[in-house]
């Protein structure tokens, strides 16, 4: 049997691109590039309201509004209208929602950085520690969606996921400066805060890990209808 240069068998490279096309279709696209474009937008409010020169204070919220409306784009990446006719083919839910997230990382990673770009160089806040914090949003965005996956039956989690977002930002933001997590840059709290933004990305990451896999009935009754 002869392998491409990639390594892969002829069939097995044209069932995986015919996946991956499939995945590609049935991505929510509406939420997705709402978000981004919301949050494109609020990251260029200080750039087209300034008059002088930018303020930092704004432009960081401007950016955590950003973070925070590409979250809620990403909140609908699990939703599949069809899921109740998936759940026993032989291509396991791990793997679709791993085929998702690898379709859509680049372009966020695009416009996450098109975002920083956007705001007024003079006023940018540290890039590392922003970036963080859209990233633990990001991934509690897609926690709470896999979560509702693992506990449901919902084919379209991402209503509830995006108010589980808001939620957590809002009390979030009503947390004291010593605990709370968007602090100002000048806070003496700013380096334990995004401490504090590290543990909700790993325990972001941890939850979508241990509840994507589908639970073991469904995946029993998903290699019994393969094998029919």
């Amino acid at each position: 049997m002869t392998r491409s240069p990639s390594g892969l068998r002829p069939g097995r490279r044209t069932a995986l691109g015919a996946l991956l096309s499939a995945t590609a279709r049935a991505l929510p696209r509406a939420p997705l590039a709402a978000g981004a474009a919301l949050g494109l937008l609020a990251a260029a409010l200080p750039r087209l309201l300034s008059g002088g020169p930018a303020d930092p204070w704004t432009t960081l919220l401007c950016l955590r509004v950003a973070a925070v409306f590409g979250a809620l784009g990403l909140a609908f990446l699990l939703d599949d209208p069809a899921r109740r006719t998936t759940e026993t083919v032989p291509t396991g839910r791990a793997m679709r929602a791993c085929l998702r997230l690898a379709l859509i990382a680049p372009p966020t990673a695009l416009w996450w950085a098109a975002a920083l770009l956007l705001t007024p160089a003079d006023a940018r806040p540290p890039l590392a520690e922003v970036t963080l914090e859209a990233f633990a949003l990001g991934a509690t965005a897609l926690a709470l969606a896999s979560l509702a996956v693992r506990r449901g039956t919902e084919p379209e989690p991402g209503r509830a996921a995006a108010i589980g977002v808001l939620s957590l930002t809002v009390l979030a933001a009503l947390l004291p400066e010593r605990w709370g997590l968007f602090l100002p840059q000048d806070s003496r709290y700013w380096a334990a805060a995004h401490g504090r933004w590290a543990l909700l990305l790993t325990l972001a990451v941890t939850a979508w890990a241990l509840s994507i896999p589908e639970p073991l009935r469904r995946r029993t009754l998903r290699l019994r209808a393969g094998r029919a």
